[in-house]
Parts: C-alpha cells; sequence; structure tokens
C-alpha cells in the first residue's frame, strides 16, 4: 500500500476515550486495599484477601468475555473506523469536522489541498476562511444558520482570490453531526472545486453565442416548430423578413399558423409519423408577412421521430424565393407562382404513381388526410377506410388505364371520427413512368351529417304521418266502440250478467284511446292547452312524484337554476315529457344509480354550442335529464324516437314514451337533443323556446272550468255531419235519446243540401275535420256565408291548431276531441247551445 505524503496527511484531534484520572484513581483504590489488609493482621486479612482476590478474578473473566465479544479494545484500531478513514481520505471534496468551540477535530487531505493549508500548519474552520470575501462570508453564515437550527445545506460561491489568481467557484455545505445537543453537536462541512466545471459551461455558453449569432445573421431564414404549432426559434433573419418584432415569437407568441396562411400549416405540423426515423420535406411555400403581404419560400423541414413515433421540434431552413418573381428565368418564375397556387388551393390535390402511392400533394390534401405533403411514399389505400379501399381502388385502376372514372368515389377517410370526402380521379399522360393519377378531394363530412340528419327528419315526418293517419282511423272506430258501450250502461243496471262485460269494454277502449293519444303526440297533432309556466315550480312538483316513480336504487338530484325565463307550453303534456324521460331513465339503471335533472337558461349566443342538435340562435330554457345507466348503443340512437321501438322485454314497454316525448317537444316549438355512451349513460336535453310577451298583449285571465252539467237533456235541431257511418249512428241515437231532433248528412256536400232545405230549423252543426268531397273547415266557411252566427262543433281526432290554420281569422267554433263519451257529446252540445241549465 502507498504511503501517505507529508502534505497529503489528514489531521486527527479526535481525543482518546481513555482517562488518565480513571487510572490513578484505580491505583490509588488497590494501594489503599492493600495497606488496610497490612493494618488487619495475617490472621485477620486472610479472609478479605481471598475476597479480594476473588472480586479482581471475576472482572478478569468478564473482561476476557467482553474483549473475545467485541465490547472492550486494548489499543487494536476497529477495521471499520480504517476503512472509513480511508474512504474519507480519498474523497474527492473536502472535509473537517469542527467542534462547537471552533477547533478543526478532523480535515482529510482534498480540505487541506482546497483551503491551502501545509501539513505543518493547522488546518482553520470554513468559517474563518472566507472572512475577506462579502458573498462568501454571507453564504457561509447562512450555512450556519442553518445548522444551528438543525438542517444540512449546500450553496455555491465565487471566491475572488488574491491580485493575479484566478477566480475559483466553491460549492460549500454543512450538516450537524449525529451526537451531542444542539449546542454542543459538532459540524461536518464540506468543499468542492467548481472552478473548472464553470468554465466549461462558460465556454459552451460562449460558443453557443457565437452559433445564434451566426445564425442570426445567416443570409437563409431558420425556425424550429414544436407540437401544436409553437414556435420555439427563429432567427433575426426571417425576423427580418416577415417585419415582425423579435419579442412576438416565445411562449404564448405567434404560431406557425401566424406564419404560414391557410391550410398550408398542416404541411409543417402533420407529417405521418414514422418511428425511429429522420423526415425532410422540400417545399415551396408563402409566408405571410406582418404587413398581410406573402413572400414566397422554399423550405427544408427536417422533423426526427422517436421510436414511439413521437415528433421532435423540426428544424426548417428557409430560402428567400422573391427574387425570383421577376426574375430573368421565366421558368422559374412560372414555378413559384406554380407553388403558390398549388398549395393554396381550396381543393386537395395529390399525383399517384403507378404503384398507388401519394408521389405530391398541396396543403389541402395535407389537411384533410391528416398527414404532411409528402404523405409521400404512402398508399393512397392506407389513407382511406378499409370499407372504402375497394371502390377507391377500381377507380384509381381505371385511371391508371387511361380512362376517367365515370363518377367520383365517396370515402370515409382513415382515423377517428368518421370524416368523409369525395374524390375525383384523372389519368396524367407520363412516357417516363412517373405521376400516372391526379386525385382531387373534398371533404363532404359536413354535408354527409347534413344529408343524415335530414334523412332522418323525412323518415320521423313520414312516420309521424302514418301515425297521424292511423291514429285518426283508430279514434273514429274508438268513438263508435265506446258510444256504444255508453248506450249499453245507460239502459243497464249493475246487477245484470253484462254490466260487466260492457265495462270491460268500455275500460280496454279507454287504454286503447291512451295508446292513441300517444300516436297523436308524435305526429305532433294532439290537442294542446298552452300556457305560461315558471319550470322552478313545475319541477317542485314533480319531484316528489318522480321519487316515487324511480324507487329507492335511483338516487334523485334536482339541480334548478336561478331566474329561469318563462315557457308557454301544456303543463300536463310537460309533465309527461319529464316522467317519461325519468322513467326511461330509470329502466336504464337495473342496479341503481343517480338520475340528475338540472335546469338553466340557454342565451342566443350559448345555442351554438348546440347547433348539431339543430337549436336555432334564440334564448332557450334548458331540462337536461342525465342518468349513470347502460347507455345507449350508436346503432340504434337514431331509432329510439319511432314509436314502438323498445329494447325492453315484451311486456314491459309500448315503446311510445319517447315517441310521445319527440312529438311534444316538437308541437311545443321545442327542440331535442340525445347524447350518450354505451356504459357510460345517457343525456337527454329539452330546450324550450324562451317565452317573451307581446307589448299589446292582455294580461291572460285566468282559465275557468266549464260548469258541470247536471240536467244532460236539451232540445232544438242538430245538424250531425260525419263520414263515419258508425259514428253519425251513436252520435245520433245519443241526441236523439236526450230530447234532440238530429239531421243527417254523410259529407259537407250532403249537409249543405240539408241546410237549403232546413237551414232555418238548425241551431248547431257538429261537423267532423277529414271528410271526403268537403273537409270540415271548407264546410264552414260555406255555412258562414249564407248564415254567419250559425255555431258550429268540429269533431276530431286531431288538435284543433292541426286545421284551425284553414279556417278564416277570427272565426269562432266550438272543439270536440275524438275518441268522446255519451256525456262529452251531450255536455259540449248543451253548453255550446247556451242551455247548461
Amino acid at each position: 500500500m502507498a504511503e501517505t505524503r507529508p502534505d497529503e496527511q489528514s489531521l486527527d484531534r479526535a481525543e482518546n476515550s481513555g482517562s488518565i484520572r480513571l487510572v490513578l484513581v484505580v491505583a490509588l483504590a488497590l494501594v489503599g486495599a492493600v495497606v488496610s489488609l497490612l493494618l488487619l493482621g495475617r490472621d485477620n486479612a486472610d479472609p478479605w484477601i481471598i475476597g479480594l482476590l476473588t472480586v479482581l478474578a471475576v472482572v478478569g473473566v468478564f473482561a476476557l468475555f467482553a474483549f473475545a465479544a467485541g465490547l472492550l479494545r486494548f489499543g487494536i484500531p476497529d477495521a471499520r473506523d480504517e476503512l472509513a478513514r480511508r474512504i474519507v481520505d480519498t474523497a474527492t471534496e473536502g472535509m473537517s469536522i469542527v467542534d462547537p468551540l471552533g477547533r478543526v477535530l478532523y480535515a482529510n487531505p482534498r480540505y487541506r489541498e482546497i483551503t491551502g493549508t501545509d501539513a505543518q500548519e493547522d488546518a482553520r474552520p470554513v468559517e474563518r476562511l472566507f472572512t475577506s470575501d462579502p458573498d462568501a462570508s454571507e453564504a457561509v453564515y447562512r450555512l450556519a444558520q442553518g445548522v444551528r437550527d438543525g438542517k444540512a445545506m449546500v450553496e455555491e460561491v465565487r471566491v475572488a482570490g488574491a491580485p493575479g489568481e484566478p477566480v475559483r467557484w466553491l460549492r460549500l455545505g454543512a450538516r450537524p453531526s449525529g451526537s451531542g445537543g444542539r449546542a454542543n453537536r459538532s459540524v461536518i462541512w464540506t468543499v468542492s472545486d467548481l472552478t473548472r466545471e464553470r468554465e466549461r459551461q462558460e465556454n459552451a455558453f460562449l460558443e453557443l453565442q457565437h452559433a445564434i449569432d451566426y445564425l442570426d445573421h445567416a443570409p437563409a431564414g431558420f425556425f424550429s416548430v414544436g407540437t401544436g404549432g409553437a414556435i420555439h426559434y427563429i432567427n433575426a433573419t426571417l425576423v427580418d423578413w416577415l417585419g415582425y418584432d423579435l419579442a412576438e415569437f416565445g411562449p404564448g407568441g405567434l404560431t406557425v399558423a401566424d406564419l404560414v396562411p391557410g391550410p398550408a400549416a398542416a404541411l409543417l405540423t402533420s407529417l405521418a409519423p414514422t418511428p425511429g426515423s429522420v423526415r425532410t420535406e422540400v417545399l415551396d411555400l408563402d409566408l405571410r408577412r406582418k404587413n398581410g403581404q406573402t413572400l414566397p419560400v422554399r423550405i427544408w423541414h427536417r422533423v426526427a421521430f422517436a421510436s414511439d413515433g413521437t415528433p421532435g421540434a423540426s428544424r426548417t431552413l428557409v430560402v428567400n424565393r422573391s427574387r425570383d418573381d421577376n426574375a430573368a428565368d421565366p421558368l422559374r418564375a412560372a414555378e413559384v407562382r406554380f407553388a403558390r397556387f398549388f398549395h393554396n388551393s381550396p381543393i386537395a390535390i395529390a399525383t399517384i404513381d403507378r404503384t398507388g402511392r401519394v408521389a405530391q400533394a398541396n396543403a389541402m390534401f395535407a389537411r384533410l388526410f391528416g398527414g404532411g405533403e409528402a404523405e409521400e411514399g404512402r398508399r393512397m389505400a392506407e389513407l382511406v377506410a378499409e370499407a372504402s379501399r375497394t371502390a377507391l381502388g377500381a377507380a384509381l385502376a381505371q385511371a391508371l388505364e387511361g380512362k376517367a372514372p365515370g363518377s367520383p368515389v365517396d370515402v370515409v377517410l382513415a382515423g377517428e371520427g368518421a370524416r368523409s370526402a369525395r374524390l375525383f380521379a384523372a389519368p396524367v399522360e407520363d412516357g417516363e413512368g412517373g405521376d400516372a393519377v391526379i386525385v382531387y378531394a373534398i371533404e363532404t363530412t359536413e354535408q354527409r351529417a347534413l344529408e343524415a340528419q335530414f334523412a332522418q327528419s323525412q323518415k320521423m315526418q313520414a312516420v309521424g304521418q302514418l301515425a297521424g293517419g292511423v291514429a285518426h282511423d283508430f279514434n273514429n272506430v274508438l268513438t263508435a266502440i265506446i258510444g256504444y258501450s255508453d248506450l249499453l250502461l245507460a239502459n243497464a243496471r249493475p246487477t245484470d250478467p253484462s254490466f260487466q262485460d260492457v265495462m270491460q269494454i268500455k275500460q280496454n277502449a279507454n287504454r286503447a284511446a291512451g295508446l292513441v293519444r300517444q300516436l297523436l303526440a308524435f305526429s305532433r297533432r294532439q290537442t294542446l292547452r298552452p300556457q305560461v309556466l315558471k319550470l322552478g315550480d313545475v319541477m317542485s312538483d314533480l319531484s316528489m312524484l318522480l321519487r316515487r316513480l324511480i324507487g329507492e336504487t335511483v338516487k334523485l338530484e334536482v339541480k334548478e337554476g336561478r331566474d329561469l325565463w318563462p315557457v308557454k307550453a301544456d303543463l300536463n303534456q310537460l309533465e309527461q315529457v319529464v316522467v317519461n324521460l325519468a322513467v326511461n331513465a330509470r329502466d336504464a339503471m337495473p342496479d341503481g344509480g343517480t338520475l340528475t335533472i338540472r335546469t338553466t337558461n340557454v342565451t342566443s349566443a350559448e345555442a351554438a354550442r348546440y347547433a348539431d342538435a339543430g337549436l336555432p340562435p334564440a334564448d332557450h330554457v334548458l331540462i337536461e335529464v342525465e342518468d349513470t345507466g347502460t347507455g345507449i348503443p350508436a346503432e340504434i340512437i337514431d331509432k329510439i324516437f319511432e314509436p314502438f321501438f323498445s329494447t325492453k322485454e315484451v311486456g314491459k314497454g309500448t315503446g311510445l314514451g319517447l315517441s310521445t316525448v319527440y312529438g311534444i317537444v316538437k308541437q311545443t316549438g321545442g327542440t331535442l337533443q340525445v347524447a350518450s355512451e354505451p356504459g357510460s349513460g345517457a343525456t337527454f336535453r329539452v330546450f324550450l323556446p324562451r317565452y317573451v310577451p307581446d307589448v299589446q298583449e292582455a294580461p291572460a285571465k285566468a282559465a275557468e272550468a266549464p260548469a258541470k252539467t247536471t240536467d244532460l237533456t236539451g232540445r232544438g235541431t242538430l245538424l250531425l255531419v260525419e263520414d263515419e257511418e258508425a259514428v253519425r249512428a251513436f252520435a245520433a241515437r245519443a241526441l236523439a235519446s236526450r230530447g234532440y231532433q238530429v239531421l243527417e248528412a254523410g259529407s259537407g256536400i250532403e249537409a249543405l243540401e240539408v241546410m237549403v232545405e232546413h237551414g232555418s230549423e238548425v241551431e248547431l252543426v257538429l261537423s267532423d275535420v277529414v271528410m271526403p268531397e268537403m273537409d270540415g273547415p271548407t264546410l264552414l266557411k260555406e255555412l258562414r256565408a249564407a248564415n254567419p252566427d250559425i255555431k258550429v262543433i268540429f269533431m276530431s281526432g286531431y288538435a284543433e291548431e292541426a286545421f284551425a290554420k284553414n279556417l278564416p281569422e277570427g272565426a269562432a267554433f266550438g272543439f270536440l276531441p275524438k275518441p268522446f263519451t255519451l256525456k262529452q257529446l251531450v255536455e259540449t252540445v248543451k253548453r255550446t247551445l247556451g242551455r247548461d241549465g
């Protein structure tokens, strides 16, 4: 082992753990014991001598055991202490231990070397080394204070040397030792020389400054683009060309989209990822100056991709080609102009070689297909969804044969979002085997969405018309069933055997009438009684009912917005909308969940967020019903509002709940939107127009409930116009049995003929709305022309609003919705005649 040089020896003033005083005490004790024994005499001293020897023997035996166990050492150094000392002595940083009195107990050779202490001198503590340097002494003071608080701290200081000596950088550290109290604790100081490291850093910084200076004043532009188009660096030359100030670039400043106009920015930010590769593209573009003018340039755009395909920051060299516009070479000027037109075209254009790969593409093509200009090398078929590749391949094959395809190809683009485009392929005559096909593409995503929305609207309208027609015919049938049931019940006693059978017929007919009303709601032809409502009051009244309906396993949360605008709607129908949505949400959460109902105002400005639902830009009030259930699969979400469509088990639903909601919302003038993801629940949004009263509108009077008629008999001559024979026969018989004289007609033409013969006798006309030859509104016009004061009641399964628009403005008439009972018929007639007594 090499010996340590005298100037590299460490300083060690650690005190010996032994004590000379303890040795003297033990020696004096033994001498005193011997003298005492001599004074006792030989005969009396023998037992004491034996006892003393026994004690000493026991102490000696225990000492031997302690030595063997390593608990006692007799001047033999511990190997572990020796190893620790060697490690500290050979450390690259200086280390010293200072006691509370400021004395250096230990200092390794590196400490003596850094502090410049000779082997013959005593090492000085750190606190006394830098008293002449203000900056260093302040740092040492902070370190000493930290140690007194029990903290370990490190600081870097710049130490100015003596005249002619270089400046040094030191890293000072201090930490308390692990023994003794806070006041009596020694301090371990460390000193590291960082001068060479700082010199290397300064040299590297100077070299970087020189490189940046050269780059800033280079005759070409340079910039670097990160993810998202952020500009990480741009040189002064390019900044000067563009007319900007360098301070305008940086975090949160200008991006590549501010420099590259239009879709051409996609060429720099959307290169197709190629894991582990470096791609370089040569592009001819126009940059946008600060004053709005264009700067034609040619750029070399270089991007390195990580092994996972993540792109790094780009390295882009820019050459100014503005002089080429007026160059003597017409070919170069034409090339610049063509590049400008090519990349600023609103149509995506690409050339395809004979292998089906993209050879060159413009900026719009890059933005449409999500890649850089040179999606170059990628097969055209890879840019569209798999389902569209067969049609695209056929069109390209036909173009490769020199034939122009007869029609464009509609394709779905690859990737997420289901974007679509229409492609046109044209052959290229090239004898050298280069570009073979030019592909023109126009994005049709928005157009497809509008077509799908229109087709869905048309389908719902057609289904609504069918449902309305079916409902109308059913209403005529149900009117006859319910009416004749009433006639039978009027002449029967509850004790008759057939009484209960007739009651069952009427009850089931009423159930059928309820289904018909739901169909009419879907077709938007039901009778509504709109009134101005405050949604806060409506939801408060509904909350208790909803909690009973959804059960205990579903948690109901009602979050009402503040200062909700009024709406105009039918209270009963609006309640049915909320109840139907809540029940559907409950059924979608068989294992329980949370049903949340929110109400809030949606301003005309906020309506743009729901433009995909067809919400017009006006003020609305929103009712949002959200559940945490199973969600709605994408393949059926367009069918959920169709009548009789249901995903529930047979017997657990009619399939009319959501169709009723759809019809009521639409008939009220509102908008309905649904959003759902399978497994994440569904959200139904009902938008109702804000009600703004007309300035000239008179205050609405509270609707008075019609007085109940107790006497159902009457007198007078009535004209009954109904093309359905069963309904006409029932109504005529019912009215005649109550004392009225009834004249019958099967159509509007027959009614006019009857009026010619008995016009002076007829006091009231009861007419169906939809009839052959002449409908009800036309009949009313003819009747009022001859007799302006004649009273008319329309009977219809449709809402009165469905035909009132065909009547003269201000025309007065009564209305009796089908199906109706005998009592409803007689009460309406008597009330219209003004004979309720």
